[in-house]
């Protein structure tokens, strides 16, 4: 006997959206494990592209009838080495390339909190993977890039900083985000902002400083301080703290690769901890307060 359905009845409702939404569910999941992988080579690229503009490397790249192939022939030619370093500067297994900034900038804000007993802050320490990409130019000379990572006003910046081989002077930096405003906070990624970079010093005498970015105006022999960007304060505040906060990490290994070695502990500066408020807690050093007027 064939079994008829009431199409009008709420088993037969309840039975097709059942149906409808497997069926649905089955296609999206198949989907996205599908283009897993695609996406896992996009972030991938979008990563190698990033080091590669901090050293100057990618001014043609949206010129290339294969980006990705340009890219990887890149990133292959001129990134020689990448490795990982302790807070102590000393070198770690592991990939370099493979590390969360967002689980390291987690575990810098913890330790710079101060809440830990010593037991608790030395295991947290120990967890800390820096990572560092060697670059070598055309001309032989070695550039090291450091990664960064922060929170803005509306989300996650981070970037990359190249240094030359003194391990003091930048040589270039690129900085992105999640989501700041357009016009506005936005503009850290753009190449107007990240070129105010070139040529700055985190060191002064010996004593680190980071950059300072400062709202007003920044006169051109300041070697430790970049214009602010006009109407992004917050964000601006954000990337020297991140700036300010992640380098002092790398202090160790930048005293081991530089000649003579930099004193760190000298300089009477505490890491600033980040906060998603607008007030924030993102402090400048005071003894710049009385000499330039401060974000």
């Amino acid at each position: 006997m064939k079994l008829k359905w009431n199409k009008n009845s709420n088993g037969y409702t309840v039975l097709y959206t059942t149906a409808l939404v497997v069926v649905v569910a089955t296609a999206l999941a198949l989907t996205a494990t599908g283009l897993k992988s695609r996406q896992q080579a996009n972030i991938a690229m979008e990563k190698k592209q990033a080091i590669l503009a901090a050293v100057h490397k990618t001014d043609s790249v949206d010129d290339q009838p294969n980006k990705r192939t340009y890219i990887e022939v890149l990133y292959k030619k001129y990134i020689v080495e990448q490795y990982i370093v302790g807070e102590g500067g000393e070198r770690k297994e592991g990939d370099a390339f493979a590390v969360d900034m967002k689980t390291q900038y987690d575990i810098i804000r913890q330790i710079d909190a101060g809440n830990l007993d010593s037991a608790q802050q030395a295991t947290l320490r120990a967890t800390l993977d820096l990572p560092v990409y060697v670059c070598r130019n055309d001309d032989g000379a070695y550039k090291y890039i450091l990664p960064v990572y922060g929170l803005g006003l509306w989300g996650a910046v981070w970037g990359y900083v190249a240094f030359d081989d003194d391990m003091n002077t930048i040589y270039g930096a690129t900085f992105d985000h999640k989501g700041e405003t357009p016009g506005l906070g936005a503009e850290i990624a753009t190449p107007t902002f990240s070129k105010k970079f070139i040529g700055k010093q985190i060191f002064d005498h010996g004593v680190f400083t980071s950059v300072h970015i400062l709202k007003g105006g920044v006169s051109s022999d300041d070697l430790h301080a970049v214009d602010a960007i006009s109407g992004g304060t917050i964000t601006s505040r954000s990337v020297e703290t991140m700036l300010k906060n992640n380098l002092a990490k790398y202090l160790p290994f930048l005293s081991r690769q530089s000649q003579p070695e930099v004193d760190s502990s000298s300089s009477g500066e505490q890491p600033v901890v980040d906060s998603s408020s607008e007030q924030g807690t993102m402090k400048n050093e005071q003894d710049k307060s009385t000499d330039q007027q401060q974000l």
